[in-house]
């Protein structure tokens, strides 16, 4: 299918269903998809790609949907992902976050998604990394991935954003168990939100002294986490976390330390590109080339080990190719 030339001329000027259909074909990766990804890309990397990550109940969704009306006050335009690692049918608890972001719905210059991780780069979909882009492309100042915080997913965003913020609220267990995630060494800010309950200091004690105690190695830029108390519900110091994500950015670009960071990241993201196609490839020749089921049957009656047999198909894939 050949491209549509007005769906990109929308798109690039920031019209919704333009950007809505454009997800719609990268996430269901048609054909025409990359095509028009080639064609977007040289008017990307003027956003702010924010990460928002975090366990489940910490009120992530209701601190975006405040820091968006913040953002708005300032004339800011805004692309929001919710990222839904469970299902890619029914939307699963992003139903709910979508209802809490209700107020944002009716803004022309807010756009939310919520998408299916699929299981892919790590829990965070290739075709999310296209979203960002499209978005980017579309003309926003923001554009803010969402993750239900679930295992290596929470992870993989410090590679996708320019700024990672983590959400965590007093019942989410103790703090120590909280470095041990290894979200002490993507956050670029941490926000205790539910501020209002009981533990809710302490936490924030314990985090600031976690971060004394690191070595300033982990994040390799210098950068010192900061740590805000929200009671996002109640918009309570939504404000001082917008005011650290600006502080991080500006923190970034004088130091040098964004183009680093975006430099690594499409590095990891080329890569990774790169072994889906290889792996793609490879399972596609392999029920006709590389005979799977004798290898199995081999491996089972101890005739092949499967290091060997990985080898043989590998090798027979490589052949092939070549």
């Amino acid at each position: 299918m050949a491209l549509n030339t007005q769906l990109i001329g929308d798109l690039l000027s920031g019209k919704h269903p333009a950007i809505a259909r454009a997800i719609t074909l990268v996430e269901n990766r048609v054909p025409e998809a990359e095509g028009l990804l080639e064609k977007l890309y040289p008017n990307t990397g003027k956003a702010h790609r924010l990460g928002i990550t975090g366990p489940p109940g910490a009120g992530k969704s209701t601190l975006v949907a405040e820091l968006a009306k913040h953002l708005r006050a300032k004339k800011k335009t805004l692309g929001i992902i919710a990222v839904d690692p469970t299902s890619p049918f029914t939307g699963g608890a992003l139903l709910g976050d979508r209802i809490r972001m209700a107020d944002c719905f009716t803004d022309p210059d807010v756009f939310i998604r919520s998408m299916a991780s699929r299981g892919g780069l790590g829990g965070l979909a290739a075709a999310t990394q296209d979203a960002v882009d499209v978005l980017d492309a579309s003309g926003k100042d923001y554009v803010i991935v969402e993750t239900v915080g679930v295992g290596q997913e929470e992870l993989d965003i410090a590679s996708v954003a320019d700024t990672t913020v983590v959400v965590l609220y007093p019942e989410a267990g103790d703090s120590v168990q909280t470095m041990k995630a290894g979200l002490m060494e993507i956050a670029d800010i941490f926000v205790v939100n539910k501020a209002d309950r009981d533990g809710a200091e302490r936490l924030a004690d314990e985090i600031r002294v976690m971060l004394e105690m690191r070595s300033d190695r982990l994040t390799g830029s210098g950068w010192t986490p900061p740590v805000t108390l929200t009671a996002a519900i109640q918009g309570r110091g939504v404000k001082d976390v917008a005011d650290e994500i600006e502080n991080h950015l500006e923190f970034l670009r004088n130091s040098g330390f964004l183009a680093e960071k975006q430099r690594n990241a499409v590095s990891l993201r080329v890569r990774m590109i790169v072994e889906s196609r290889l792996a793609a490839g490879l399972w596609e020749e392999g029920k006709s080339r590389t005979k799977i089921d004798e290898h199995v049957e081999k491996v089972l009656a101890r005739k092949e080990t499967p290091h060997g047999a990985a080898r043989k198909i590998l090798d027979d894939f490589l052949r092939h190719v070549s």
